[in-house]
């Protein structure tokens, strides 16, 4: 589906604010209310809005450590055994194959070094792993949602 420039400011209201009113998103895009209803809904529809989430702060779980791990796995695991095995783990909030050496890399979030330890234990364990490698967040400095308009 192509996106025209309504459909794009809609999306970027509702990336802001994903629990703001049709109305609300109408005033920013020069829509009614009805009108920006109907183009979410087609949005829904064909795919391009995939769901609505509350993006939960994980230190607010007490989660404060966090990490990013290249796993290594065995002759030609699939991605989707990967995605599988990792979506059993809590504590990994990302996924994604990787071009370079490692075949994936996982976003891990934990309480504490003893919490990550235990994590990267339990995913070392799954049986396509051949090792792992982990890079400790020290500081978070940018977080947001990918854009859609890079301008």
């Amino acid at each position: 589906m192509a996106l025209d420039d309504i459909d794009q400011r809609i999306l970027a209201a509702l990336r802001d604010d994903a629990r703001a009113s049709f109305a609300v998103v109408g005033s920013k895009v020069g829509l009614s209310a009805p009108a920006v209803k109907r183009r979410v809904d087609k949005l829904r529809s064909t795919g391009v809005i995939i769901g609505f989430a509350a993006i939960v702060d994980p230190s607010a779980l007490g989660w404060t450590t966090e990490a990013y791990v290249e796993l290594y796995c065995q002759g030609k695991t699939s991605p989707s055994a990967i995605a599988d095995a990792v979506a059993r783990h809590p504590e990994v909030v990302d996924a994604c194959t990787v071009s370079g050496d490692a075949d994936a890399l996982i976003h891990v979030v934990a309480a504490d070094m003893r919490h990550f330890e235990d994590v990267l234990e339990r995913i070392g364990a799954e049986t396509f792993v051949v090792r792992t490698k982990s890079v400790l967040v020290l500081s978070r400095l940018l977080r947001r949602e990918a854009a859609t308009d890079p301008t």
